[in-house]
């Protein structure tokens, strides 16, 4: 019973995305934004922030999220405790989103924990702006 429940939840860690992969350079994410002609996802949060694990562990989990996100934008995590971030972003309270057009143009940002619905919101906020911006 037990190597059954260790199998299945080393599976389930498999499946699961670890924003701690998405890349940690703001320039680069830039130049992929540009290059792919996408917005820009900025998740600032700390190694020790609990309301942090939690978003990463619930709201960018889900499989509608995830899709819209690689689909629309290009990811880039940044902790304050390992990353250089640049000074346009605030870096508290945390978690903190922003989402940028191309040219590094915040469009929209917000802060907190959020669940899927209220993330999906934010996406079509950051959006709606892009487009008015165009």
């Amino acid at each position: 019973m037990k190597i059954m429940l260790f199998l299945m939840m080393l599976v389930i860690t498999s499946i699961a995305e670890d924003v701690h992969k998405w890349s940690h350079d703001y320039k680069r994410g830039l130049q992929e934004a540009k290059k792919e002609h996408k917005l820009l996802y900025v998740l600032i949060t700390s190694d020790s922030c609990r309301w942090c694990r939690k978003f990463e562990s619930t709201t960018l989990q889900d499989k509608s999220v995830l899709k819209r996100l690689h689909k629309e934008f290009i990811t880039v995590h940044l902790s304050r405790d390992r990353h250089e971030i640049p000074k346009i972003f605030q870096t508290a309270p945390i978690p903190r989103h922003y989402f940028l057009d191309a040219q590094g143009k915040i469009l929209y940002d917000s802060l907190g924990h959020r669940g899927v619905d209220c993330f999906d919101a934010f996406m079509d906020n950051a959006e709606k702006k892009y487009q008015v911006s165009e």
